[in-house]
């Protein structure tokens, strides 16, 4: 099913990349349709010149963020904070452009500069350009 050679399997799953939901009696490995999905994403970094040791760090790294809820739940809070401050930060740019280069210089230096860059960055995505 995952077009892939009996020895790449086996070299995958002593590498760790695959992990069997059960062995027989006679000692097959069973894999479900999540590894199926597992192996397409293996192959497609692949493609992406990935190394095998990249790719299970980062294999690894997604399967315990889905695992872990509270991450998920974490996420979609960081989610719904950055679309309220896109919100805020298109109600803010036109007042913004309305100061001149000096007003908006002053204010600037009374933001951290990660708090700066972060409206810059905004204001880039929403498409305003920078204002300093």
């Amino acid at each position: 099913m995952a077009s892939l050679s009996h020895r790449t399997i086996d070299y995958y799953t002593k590498i760790g990349l695959l992990t069997p939901v059960k062995r027989s009696s006679s000692n097959y490995r069973y894999y479900d349709d999540e590894t199926l999905q597992r192996l397409k994403r293996i192959e497609m970094m692949k493609k992406e010149k990935y190394t095998l040791e990249e790719i299970k760090s980062s294999l690894d790294l997604l399967s315990k963020v889905s695992k872990n809820e509270d991450v998920t739940d974490k996420l979609a809070s960081v989610q719904l904070q950055m679309q309220q401050l896109e919100k805020e930060v298109k109600e803010l740019s036109p007042l913004l452009e309305q100061m001149k280069p000096q007003q908006a210089r002053k204010l600037y230096k009374l933001l951290t500069p990660q708090s700066a860059a972060c409206i810059e960055a905004l204001l880039l995505f929403l498409g305003k350009g920078p204002l300093l």
